[in-house]
């Protein structure tokens, strides 16, 4: 593929210089409107790379769009359907192939991506473009105590065999041999997943069955027996041991390895440490296939980036000069060591030169992506089937419901059919129209208000980041025109749940406050509130009001000062019952009354 990618740099220079917009030029003043800020939409991880970013470009300006939701990659996406995304788009998964082929500018032909290996460049290309690349790559595979196998003289095994005769060993030794994460189901169904991919999942009869499954065209039933007995024998030989607590992945690790119980650990986590407490060293190493032929480690980018095609328009050339710098600098060493540091041990470079140390915990990790003996996770298009799955296994791990292999097919099968039969009716509700953030926020009000008896709603909304005041709640989301199911109602939730505050006060203090705004940081800069009253209209002056706020809405002093009592309830559930009632939503409409 690179060699295709070189031809056609040579071959289509001009119009590359002027529709990809892979080179320099100069910015057109008569053509250029509005703020020449790049918009780049908020993402974890990319602080130190901004940092390096700002020191490299100074000149290039970025307006970094906040989002404090619960459903990161499900809004990425809503921006993709409603046409509204930023200049440079960030996301977790590539949901939608076609769509971002429609939305996105097509990078093969810059020179940046020639700095990809052939066979990552194949993974992304989207009908021989590439639109969205990964940014690096976090590796997984099982997790175990080094220092106590050089302890005891015990090697990483090679085939199951060996695993096997290694797990009597440690069981005479009084440890577990293996404990599997469980507060996610996530961490059942990759277990599992994983398994099959060291025989027949990753094979094109596997990903063809995938496909098949995936449409209604196929049945688990048939193609999954021999992994469910080679699971069930890692079950009999202790490597699938369950916690009581459920304890989180990185609890589990620390407990049970940490504290010296058990030598490996199964979890889909991408761990930020090498070292115990105890001062034992971790170690990872591959899921074990049954004859040790195809022993491997899993990948998964932790986002992928992409730049709008809107970019590629006249008038736009300084901008998407712009962006494809900032998209170069990453794809260099040093912009790949922005995301690599002491906390992040098991993020890898995607550039096709980097190297690593032979030292370091995923050296072999390393090793076996580069060999193609690491395979991307299991996640997309699986997302409405996934959890259930998992806890079908889950059930299976503890003994539980019971549920065994076999069964564990024939919920597999279920779950997917009923998906597929329902998936039509599981909108309950329809936008008419695409909302503003303030819409959105009125929206939410309503839903908040209306559910818990309060006689108005306080709600604040942020499109960008203040300075020293990120958000933690409040709406970030926009609604867009479409029909409205959980993934999408979920999207334009503060990512605080499970709580909301009563605050009271006159109508008068009420606008006061809301022309205050939120002062999150403290430093007169607030982000802006909306009142939502009953019945709309503005509150009289002097009538007592009950106004619901969402949690991290409010300051401190706000909450002294109006008596701010916290109750128990779930916003998410208020939305969704909120906008079942409703059955259509619009910007005008639905009074709350």
């Amino acid at each position: 593929m690179k060699q295709r990618l070189i031809r056609r740099v040579l071959a289509l220079s001009m119009g590359l210089l002027l529709l990809s917009g892979c080179a320099s030029g100069e910015r057109p003043p008569e053509v250029q409107s509005g703020s020449d800020a790049l918009t780049w939409f908020d993402w974890s991880g990319y602080d130190h790379f901004l940092a390096l970013a700002a020191e490299t470009y100074p000149d290039i300006s970025l307006e970094i769009s906040t989002y404090a939701g619960s459903n990161r990659t499900g809004y990425s996406w809503a921006q993709m359907r409603g046409d509204d995304i930023p200049d440079i788009f960030i996301t977790s998964q590539i949901l939608d192939k076609e769509l971002a082929k429609e939305r996105l500018a097509d990078l093969s032909g810059c020179d940046f991506v020639n700095r990809f290996s052939t066979s990552l460049l194949d993974q992304v290309a989207i009908d021989g473009g590439v639109y969205l690349l990964p940014v690096n790559n976090t590796m997984y595979g099982i997790y175990y105590n080094k220092t106590l196998m050089e302890e005891h003289g015990w090697q990483v095994p090679e085939n199951f065999a060996g695993l096997k005769a290694l797990c009597e060993e440690i069981r005479a030794a009084g440890l577990i041999p293996g404990v599997v994460g469980t507060e996610l189901t996530g961490n059942t169904f990759s277990a599992v997943f994983n398994l099959a991919k060291t025989s027949w999942l990753t094979t094109p009869e596997g990903r063809a069955w995938e496909q098949a499954f995936l449409t209604g065209d196929a049945t688990a039933a048939g193609m999954w027996e021999d992994t469910m007995d080679y699971v069930q024998q890692y079950i009999d030989i202790g490597m699938f041991e369950t916690d009581p607590g459920a304890l989180s992945n990185s609890a589990l690790v620390r407990e049970y390895l940490g504290g010296r119980k058990a030598v490996f650990c199964t979890a889909t986590w991408a761990s930020s440490i090498t070292e115990l407490e105890s001062g034992d060293q971790l170690g990872l190493m591959p899921y074990i296939g049954e004859d040790g032929s195809k022993n491997i480690y899993m990948y998964n980018p932790s986002s992928y980036i992409g730049i709008s095609k809107r970019l590629t328009q006249p008038g736009n050339e300084q901008k998407l000069e712009d962006a494809l710098k900032l998209l170069s600098l990453i794809y260099t060493p040093e912009g790949q060591a922005a995301f690599q540091t002491e906390s992040t041990p098991c993020v890898l470079s995607v550039l096709d030169s980097a190297g690593i140390s032979e030292d370091s915990m995923i050296y072999d990790a390393w090793m076996a992506l580069r060999k193609g003996r690491a395979f991307p996770m299991t996640y997309a298009r699986w997302e409405n089937v996934l959890a259930d799955i998992g806890q079908a296994y889950k059930d299976w791990f503890r003994g539980e419901n019971g549920m065994d292999g076999p069964g564990c097919i024939a919920r597999m099968d279920e779950l997917q059919s009923n998906y597929l039969s329902t998936q039509n009716t599981v909108y309950f509700c329809e936008s008419t129209a695409s909302f503003t953030l303030e819409e959105t926020a009125r929206l939410v009000g309503k839903a908040l208000g209306s559910a818990v008896g309060a006689d108005a709603a306080m709600i604040f909304y942020a499109e960008t980041s203040k300075p020293g005041a990120k958000p933690s709640a409040g709406v970030t989301g926009k609604l867009y025109q479409d029909r409205i199911n959980t993934d999408v109602s979920s999207t334009i939730l503060p990512g605080v749940d499970g709580e909301y505050a009563i605050l009271t006060m006159t109508g008068g203090q009420a606008k006061e406050l809301e022309a205050r705004g939120f002062d999150l940081a403290g430093d007169g800069d607030p982000y802006p509130y909306l009142l939502v009253v009953k019945g709309g209209g503005e509150p009289e002056e002097d009538k007592t009001y009950r106004v619901a706020f969402l949690m991290n809405s409010y300051t401190e002093e706000v909450g002294e000062r109006f008596s701010a009592q916290v109750e128990k309830g779930s916003v998410s559930l208020f939305l969704r019952e909120w906008l079942t009632r409703q059955k259509t939503v619009s910007p005008d409409g639905n009074p709350w009354s």
